[in-house]
């Protein structure tokens, strides 16, 4: 089987994430998405690993909301000792499902650090990554520059753009407006 790897915070799911997931599962390209909640990004303030259950059972509720989607809640980085790097769930999950292919899924926010990741060059060698627009980023411009990066240091780099859906939501804004007392039902998944 062909599987999306979602991985992320998702604190909170919201509207920006199912119009994702929706593209990703729409179009044939994936018998499923696996959606892997982060305990805690090597990029992001370490608190966040203090709510990594919570966030996957809400993620769990969320997406059984829409069971028209193929999308699995996956908690394979709940178990895995920290600090949460993407080859090591990718490879975890290569070993746990040898007969499946994984792509790593990001958004254009990450492209410009992905050299900087954990074993960067295993990333683009093992697995094909696709790449969805985010607000504020121009996608073009910065896979660009990777593939050029790549061509430098002689790397397979089968990085693309997918032509998914921009929602001009974040999971900082509704935890922002949360705080605020704000009702932000109306954009969460």
């Amino acid at each position: 089987m062909n599987i999306a790897v979602y991985p992320g915070s998702f604190d909170p799911l919201h509207i920006g994430h199912k119009a994702i997931l929706e593209y990703l599962t729409g179009d044939g390209k994936f018998d499923e998405v696996y959606l892997i909640v982060s305990p805690q990004n090597p990029f992001k303030d370490p608190s966040k690993a203090l709510n990594a259950r919570k966030r996957y059972e809400a993620a769990c509720e969320a997406v059984a909301r829409f069971p028209e989607l193929s999308v699995k809640v996956d908690d394979i980085e709940l178990g895995m000792d920290p600090p949460n790097y993407t080859i090591r769930t990718l490879d975890a999950l290569k070993a746990r499902e040898p007969d499946n292919t994984f792509t790593l899924v990001i958004g254009a926010d990450n492209l410009g650090d992905l050299p900087r990741w954990k074993c960067s060059r295993r990333i683009f060698t093992d697995y094909d990554i696709i790449v969805y627009p985010r607000r504020g980023y121009d996608s073009q411009e910065l896979l660009d520059k990777l593939h050029e990066h790549c061509r430098r240091h002689h790397i397979r780099c089968n990085v693309t753009l997918i032509n998914a859906p921009l929602v001009d939501m974040s999971s900082t804004e509704i935890r922002r407006d949360l705080l605020k007392g704000r009702d932000v039902s109306s954009v969460l998944m």
